[in-house]
């Protein structure tokens, strides 16, 4: 892991994150096979729609041996071993979606996701860093890095809409690479008053932005709602902050005493938190709070990134005390960029998760099944709630009204008398 303290005088740089200048935070090219030892995770974790669909994946775990985690020597093959496990943890728990859930998890599975998680500083449940960022392969390995040469290692009930959500997902990290590589060109030109630097790094990261957004919308061409809401948000839930699990889960083996985590989050990408630290964004109390508690759910040397950028001089400070009219356009250019991102995940999420849930309570309303039965059985405890737990639109909109703080005084009072 990256030293929290590095020496201001060294350029700061990338190099002890584990942070690809090809592929930023994502994994690149995850393994696609554990050594054949494990072989009964993989056979599972392969088919784990198929078993949800029949109701036997609870039996097919159960069966399950329980294999020692001394044989994963590698990275990859610990990163694999945690996306199948934990995979396989949420068909476990959701199985039967929110009515017949369990409040244990067996040791044959329990146990190594714990020892495997342990040895990754990953928490034992499915996260962004899993089904996100180490989730895929390319069909043909010397073609582009698209939606029609890419494919999910380890699917979740949900069809095409949960390739969809996926890929996408990984299609939006992928175009904040430019960004990731153009962070510390805005650090080292910040400590040395090099604002020329930091101007072009700023115009990059801008550049970066919008083109998440853009594939962000791809969500609308490959994830159909009614499935998003009605089949594959539960297997993304977690057992904290879920009225579905408010004992949270016991892993067999590892203590006896319940534990509570957070399903997957978008607040689980380390690229918005770098965002954040390095614009000098700051959000409310209970905002923070969660945001601050999702760094646990990313790979520690992504967490200590974040952590290590916020060490550095002020960049908000630094254009702040520059009398050059470019670098400040350049910052409020790169702050609007970040505002428009979140205000337009704020209409995905509506589109996802909103308005399905308005339509699920009003057909629950009037006992109709024949037409939107898969949506009617969706999970009446996540209604209003994010996987990772926290009130969604509340949340979100929070998230975006500061981050709108983060621009210049002058913008933002120009905003203001606009609006």
């Amino acid at each position: 892991m990256a030293s929290t303290e590095k020496d201001p005088r060294t350029p700061f740089d990338l190099d002890s994150y584990h942070v690809s200048e090809e592929f930023g935070f994502i994994l690149p090219d995850p393994l696609e096979e554990l050594p054949s030892y494990y072989q009964p995770w993989m056979e599972i974790a392969l088919r784990i729609p198929e078993f949800v669909r029949s109701h036997d994946l609870r039996s097919h775990v159960d069966k399950m041996p329980l294999l020692s985690t001394t044989f994963l020597q590698k990275h990859k093959e610990l990163r694999l071993a945690h996306l199948a496990l934990s995979m396989v943890t949420m068909g476990y728990i959701w199985q039967e979606g929110e009515n017949n859930t369990v409040e244990i998890l067996p040791s044959n599975l329990a146990v190594p996701l714990w020892e495997v998680s342990q040895r990754l500083g990953l928490p034992p449940i499915l996260t962004h860093a899993d089904a996100a960022l180490a989730n895929w392969r390319k069909k043909d390995p010397e073609g582009p890095l698209d939606m029609e040469n890419l494919e999910l290692l380890i699917r979740l009930p949900g069809g095409e809409s949960g390739r969809g959500f996926f890929l996408v997902t990984l299609l939006v990290e992928l175009a904040a690479v430019p960004a990731i590589r153009s962070i510390p060109h805005v650090i080292n030109g910040v400590r040395s008053g090099d604002t020329e630097a930091v101007v072009r790094a700023l115009e990059d990261i801008s550049q970066s932005i919008q083109e998440m957004t853009d594939a962000l919308k791809l969500m609308q061409e490959y994830v159909e709602p009614s499935v998003f809401y009605g089949i594959m948000r539960i297997y993304l839930s977690g057992w904290k902050d879920n009225p579905c699990m408010p004992k949270g889960l016991v892993y067999e083996g590892v203590q006896s005493e319940p534990m509570e985590f957070s399903g997957g989050s978008a607040a689980q990408s380390s690229i918005l938190h770098c965002f954040d630290e390095l614009l000098g964004v700051k959000h409310e109390d209970k905002s923070s709070s969660f945001l601050t508690r999702m760094r646990n759910y990313m790979p520690p040397s992504h967490r200590q990134l974040i952590q290590d950028i916020s060490l550095q001089p002020s960049l908000r400070s630094f254009v702040q005390q520059q009398t050059d009219e470019q670098l400040n356009q350049a910052f409020d250019f790169c702050v609007s960029k970040l505002l428009a991102l979140r205000s337009y995940h704020i209409s995905v999420v509506s589109r996802f998760i909103t308005v399905p849930a308005a339509r699920a309570r009003q057909l629950r309303s009037q006992s109709q099944a024949s037409d939107g039965e898969m949506i009617v059985k969706a999970p009446t405890c996540l209604e209003e709630r994010g996987t990772g737990g926290s009130g969604i639109m509340v949340f979100l909109k929070t998230v975006r009204d500061k981050t709108k703080d983060a621009l210049l005084p002058e913008t933002s009072k120009k905003i203001k008398n606009h609006s």
